[in-house]
């Protein structure tokens, strides 16, 4: 079937862009297709330094066509109304169809329209995706009132081989690409997909980004490899790089041996930073090397020595600004570069960094002592934790924070658990980062953790809807991550009532990432003053364990139907059926032996659930399955007797209130 191909060709597109611009162009360009009518059978689409690609597949070569309705007048209007819906149409009265509504009879006009060409769709959609497309920041040149990421040179539109003609701002549709800027042809000439990228290819650029970053990854695997040396990893660089080249081709370069001083991870980060260079380490000692890989965009006649030697330039010198940094900062104590934190902003409603740090060391300290950690080491690491925010190190590489922090405190002789907890306290900062090992780290962790949330919550600046500008979201996810991997039992009732919320619908979604049931989770968030985020995951995880065996379907079945009865009564009463029960009144064994059977699983859950084996309350519950369902079998609730109607009535709200031990069983499903 047909075969749309479009290139859109322009100046270097930032990295950053690229993959974006690639999914914008497939989703706009296939979904206005769709929109005219037009179905295809796949689509893919391409980012490059120069170039977004789409091929769409199995286009159809003309849209359906497809029959249109218009009411017209009723059958008795006047004559003038009928002549004139006629004339509107091009119809005659006899290609009219007659239909009734509540009205009487009127005329409907249903009139065949042709699909129109694919062609004559693309020419049009194509130009308008192409003015209104959504980068992030756009530039205009020369006199043209088109806006685009760089300035757009050519584009390439060519349907089933052939050029769909149209033109944007004097650029004029085509089926000519451009090669490699410096190796490659600057005239190629395509008709679909698979002849582009080959042709391509033989100039020297390599279309699929995927592609081109395995093409990185094996060369710099097998280069490090010859060298006794391994790549370390970094699919963030390796992404970003990727979008940088059409025609990869891995180089390795040195330093001083002298740089390795300094901590690796400033080595590594400047390298990756300034060039965009990736770090290597030694294969048998595991050590940074004093070697790094740079990824060129050609094949150099003199096998890349040029290019290599102007990048060991670039890098030795932005190695020395590092070990600069790097011996500066160590000449001031970490307590000293602490104080200066009082002259810095957190938040105009919330003070100093100098007055935050405070407030975490305070908290550090409540925490340490709830969940066993040093407490006063966790008042010396949280002290110091934000110390190096304020380095010559951190200035110039943000990231770094907390990780230089350790340094500098082991440098200047500090415990290695509070030096630990110094770069740990800001983990985890997303889902797949570890969390503290230590007790201190944890402490001083969710302390950070803790008092950004109190405070932003007391300053009324939450998040809302997808607005999230403090990662507060962020911020609970990390306590609760803290929390539950390592089961600490920390309360946080004095986060309040608004903020333990939040925390209960962070809980849920991380609950329901991880496989559990979203009705479980509420059936137990129903009980209220749930604070102990260890107990509320026992618990879901008891109930779902409970509602897999026969006991727990049935019982979850008969409280349902004792649930709905009740509901059905009280609407129509107009009251709760909620009193006391009265033995005196229970004339019949079942419901007898059903009132017995419910104090008694009432006490032994709730003395389980005191000890918090929540198992063994689900099992005390268990035991009413039976009783349950001899009593709906052999009782008539609504009995003629008024007084043991409400009884009964009365007996189900005890039902109700005994599973109420372990969790909200109207919140389940099933």
């Amino acid at each position: 079937m047909p075969e749309l191909l479009i290139e859109l060709f322009s100046e270097e597109i930032p990295a950053r862009m690229q993959q974006k611009a690639a999914d914008d162009l497939r989703q706009l360009v296939t979904n206005a297709l769709v929109g005219q009518g037009l179905t295809y059978e796949g689509a893919q689409a391409h980012g490059g330094a120069r170039r977004l690609v789409l091929s769409v597949e199995g286009l159809d070569a003309k849209a359906a066509d497809v029959n249109e309705e218009r009411k017209g007048p009723r059958t008795d209007a006047p004559q003038p109304a009928i002549d004139g819906f006629l004339k509107s149409t091009g119809l005659s009265l006899e290609q009219l169809k007659v239909q009734d509504d509540k009205k009487g009879q009127f005329y409907l006009a249903v009139m065949r329209k042709p699909g129109r060409a694919a062609t004559e769709i693309i020419a049009e959609i194509l130009p308008d995706t192409i003015r209104k497309f959504p980068w992030p920041k756009s530039m205009r040149w020369g006199s043209g009132t088109l806006r685009w990421v760089r300035p757009l040179h050519s584009i390439i539109c060519t349907f089933d081989g052939e050029i769909v003609p149209f033109e944007i701002e004097g650029i004029r549709s085509g089926n000519t690409t451009r090669g490699h800027r410096f190796m490659g042809s600057q005239h190629i000439e395509v008709r679909r997909f698979e002849d582009y990228a080959l042709k391509l290819s033989r100039e020297f650029v390599i279309v699929d980004a995927n592609a081109r970053a395995e093409t990185i990854r094996t060369e710099a695997r097998n280069l490090s490899f010859a060298q006794g040396l391994e790549l370390i990893e970094d699919e963030g660089l390796l992404k970003e790089t990727a979008g940088l080249v059409e025609w990869p081709v891995v180089l390795m370069g040195s330093f001083d041996e002298s740089f390795l001083n300094v901590p690796p991870e400033v080595i590594a980060t400047s390298i990756k930073t300034h060039q965009k260079c990736f770090a290597l380490r030694n294969a048998v000692t595991g050590r940074l090397a004093n070697r790094y890989l740079l990824v060129s965009n050609l094949v150099a006649k003199d096998g890349g020595h040029t290019i290599i030697a102007g990048n060991n330039k670039v890098i030795a010198a932005r190695l020395s600004d590092a070990k600069f940094f790097w011996d500066q900062d160590r000449k001031v104590k970490l307590a000293d570069w602490a104080k200066k934190l009082d002259a810095i902003t957190f938040h105009a409603k919330l003070g100093s960094q100098g007055e935050r740090v405070t407030r975490i060391e305070t908290l550090s300290a409540e925490i340490a002592k709830t969940i066993g950690a040093d407490i006063e080491k966790a008042r010396q690491a949280a002290r110091l934790a934000k110390a190096d925010l304020v380095t010559g190190m951190v200035g110039e590489f943000p990231e770094l924070q907390g990780l230089m922090g350790r340094y500098y405190a082991l440098d200047q002789g500090f415990d290695a658990e509070v030096a630990d907890a110094i770069r740990d306290h800001y983990k985890p900062v997303g889902p797949s980062d570890t969390i503290p090992v230590s007790r201190i780290g944890q402490a001083v962790a969710l302390a950070d953790k803790l008092d950004t949330l109190v405070g932003f919550w007391s300053i009324d600046e939450k998040p809302t809807g997808s607005k999230d500008p403090y990662a507060l979201r962020r911020a609970a996810l990390g306590v609760i991550r803290i929390i539950l991997d390592k089961g600490l039992r920390l309360p946080l009732a004095f986060c309040g009532e608004d903020l333990l919320a939040f925390f209960a619908d962070r809980l849920k979604v991380y609950l329901k990432e991880q496989g559990r049931r979203h009705d479980l989770i509420d059936a137990v968030f129903a009980l209220g003053n749930q604070d102990d985020l260890v107990m509320i995951v026992k618990r879901v995880e008891a109930l779902s364990s409970f509602l897999e065996t026969d006991d727990g379907r049935n019982l979850l079945a008969g409280v349902k139907r004792a649930a709905n009865i009740l509901r059905i009564e009280e609407k129509k009463d107009g009251v709760t059926h909620d009193g006391e029960v009265h033995i005196s009144q229970l004339i019949k064994d079942e419901e007898k032996a059903l009132h017995s059977a419910i104090t008694q699983a009432v006490d032994q859950a709730r003395r389980a659930v005191e000890q918090e084996d929540f198992e063994g309350a689900m099992s005390a519950i268990a035991k009413l399955r039976a009783p349950v369902d001899a009593f709906f079998e052999q009782v008539t609730v609504n009995d003629k007797d008024a007084t043991l109607r409400e009884n009964r009535l009365r007996l189900l709200n005890r039902i109700r209130q005994a599973t109420a031990e372990v969790a909200d069983f109207s919140k389940i499903e099933g």
